[in-house]
Formats: C-alpha cells, sequence, structure tokens
C-alpha cells in the first residue's frame, strides 16, 4: 500500500467520523418561523394594546440567523398581517418588523424564538405604531336621529350607540371610528393637525344606506375642535 492510498483512506476515514450536520441557524433545513404583526391606534385615552389593534397587511418582516449581524431574509405581511419563514435550520431565530415614533425616528420591534428540526416555531405577535394616530388634539361632535319602522315615524332622539367615522381629507378610507354616547356625542383625540372629513350612516325611508359628511381643519396641537353643524340621521329600526 503506497504512501496516496494511505492518505486517502485516512481522510475517508476523518470524513465518516466527523458529524455530517454541523451548521447553525439558516435556510436548508425543514422548519418554519411565522407570526402576525399588529399596528396600534390610540384613538381615546386608553393606550392597551388590546382594544385598538388592526392588522398590519403589506409590512416588511426581518429575520436573523442566531447571532448574525444582519438580517438574512425578508418577507411581507400578507391581508390578515401574518408571515413566513420557511425550510430553515434549527436554531435560535430574531424577527424583527419597523415601528415609527411620533418623532418619524423608527426602531425595531424584535422577539427571538428557538426552531427544533421539522417544526413550526410560532412567534409572539409583533405590535408597531405608524406614527401616524400620536397627537393631542380632539375632534368632537354630536349625533341626532329620527326613528322610522316599516315607513312610520317613531320618534327622534340622541343616536346612541351609532358609529362614526374618520379620514384624512383625500384618503378613501377612515383610520379610526367610534360610537356615539348617551348623550349624542363622540370624540376623535389624539389627532395631528391637518385637515379631517368625519361622516356617519343614515338611512332613507326605505332603509337605502347613505352617509353623510362634515369637513374640519385642525389648526394647531392640544386643541379641542367642534364641528359646527350636528349630524341629523335617520335610523329605520
Amino acid at each position: 500500500m503506497n504512501r496516496f492510498t494511505v492518505s486517502l483512506m485516512v481522510l475517508l476515514a476523518s470524513a465518516l467520523v466527523m458529524p455530517s450536520c454541523n451548521k447553525g441557524p439558516g435556510e436548508g433545513g425543514t422548519g418554519t418561523v411565522q407570526g402576525f404583526v399588529k399596528l396600534v391606534h390610540h384613538p381615546d385615552d386608553d393606550y392597551t394594546l388590546t382594544p385598538d389593534t388592526m392588522v398590519a397587511a403589506k409590512t416588511d418582516v426581518f429575520i436573523v440567523y442566531g447571532d448574525e449581524a444582519y438580517f438574512g431574509n425578508d418577507a411581507e405581511t400578507n391581508a390578515n398581517g401574518m408571515y413566513r419563514f420557511e425550510y430553515l435550520r434549527p436554531g435560535n431565530y430574531t424577527v424583527f418588523a419597523y415601528s415609527t415614533l411620533p418623532s418619524g425616528e423608527k426602531v425595531a420591534v424584535s422577539e427571538t424564538v428557538e426552531l427544533q428540526r421539522g417544526t413550526i416555531a410560532n412567534v409572539p405577535t409583533l405590535y408597531i405604531h405608524d406614527g401616524k394616530a400620536y397627537g393631542t388634539s380632539v375632534v368632537k361632535g354630536r349625533v341626532h336621529a329620527a326613528y322610522y319602522h316599516n315607513g312610520s315615524y317613531r320618534g327622534e332622539g340622541w343616536a346612541c350607540e351609532h358609529r362614526v367615522y374618520i379620514r384624512r381629507v383625500g384618503d378613501d378610507i377612515p383610520f379610526d371610528d367610534t360610537r356615539v354616547g348617551p348623550d349624542g356625542y363622540f370624540a376623535f383625540q389624539k389627532l395631528q393637525p391637518g385637515e379631517y372629513e368625519v361622516y356617519t350612516v343614515t338611512q332613507d325611508f326605505n332603509e337605502v344606506p347613505d352617509f353623510v359628511f362634515q369637513t374640519i381643519m385642525v389648526e394647531e396641537a392640544g386643541q379641542v375642535y367642534e364641528l359646527l353643524e350636528q349630524f341629523e340621521v335617520i335610523i329605520n329600526v
């Protein structure tokens, strides 16, 4: 047996003795890391997370493999605010998304999970802010209703529990909604300066829904602005 043959046999034996897989966290496995992102709004004085959250659709989420200094991949949340990273090896993974502070500064909100081989690791929900729902001004108004049943007048009064919406002028969808109180009043709080459109639903005698609108300009922070007119709506009961 020559020296070359002996060396080749030693290399082959070493390869058999060494572990076949000694790679850390990263792609190339059968595991999945997944979770949800929610967007927090503060339309009232309650800063708890639960009442004023909505799904954060089309939000970028990033994943870091183990202790690496940079993220290894990114994904976008779907319509339900869910993201998923697939084909991962066992190990620790950190997932993060960016939250925007009132000042406009972006900070990373992160969670770390441990992934076992071939399993799914569910990440705790990431709660982020978009920096748009923060402010100090208030817009308030009142809703009065005439009640009908099968075309017959049933009386009138303050539209308690009737829903009211607010959106920025130029936007197609509202960023917040609230319900009318027993005294007919509603309020949208923590608004930034800007022009807003407040609206609610009314009906005709055939129960066909329509919207009534009012526009108001919030010029300064820390002020209370009241709509010039109360809403007059028809509600079929």
